[in-house]
């Protein structure tokens, strides 16, 4: 008996597991994105990229702070130098993330980063990518938006 085609199927099935065009939360990410670049484009900044290849990661970390109901508990975790949460959502996905984008973006303008913190990465010109990820703890969205 060959453990080839098995290993094969297994591998397989595991790379799926992390195929972000897959994600259930897929449309929100692009939209997360989408929202976030407009914001910055009133201010002529140029668009963040769309980060995919952290998107499990950042999925993972919303998992992980929504179980442990720790807002940034998982920060650092997939290489992101800066963080916004969005804590306890309601669901689903897609219809949560536009308000709370923009209460981050209401913040600013401002230097003070205990105050202004989540404006300032939104319009921040260190970073040139974004990863958004979401999970479904207990019936709430937990969103995470790393940025690098």
């Amino acid at each position: 008996m060959s453990l080839r085609p098995t290993l094969a199927a297994l591998l397989l099935a595991l790379a799926a597991c992390h195929d972000e065009s897959g994600s259930e939360y897929d449309a929100a990410a692009s939209q997360c994105v989408d929202t976030i670049n407009m914001y910055r484009a009133t201010l002529g900044l140029p668009a963040y990229e769309r980060w995919t290849d952290a998107e499990g990661c950042s999925d993972d970390e919303a998992a992980s702070d929504g179980k442990t109901n720790t807002a940034h508990g998982a920060f650092t975790q997939c290489g992101e130098m800066a963080q916004n949460e969005c804590p306890g959502w309601p669901a689903p996905a897609e219809s949560m993330i536009d308000g709370c984008l923009e209460l981050m973006w209401n913040e600013g303008p401002g230097a003070d980063f205990s105050a202004h913190g989540h404006y300032i990465n939104m319009s921040s010109t260190q970073y040139t990518k974004v990863a958004c990820g979401f999970a479904e703890v207990n019936g709430s969205i937990w969103a995470v938006q790393n940025f690098q």
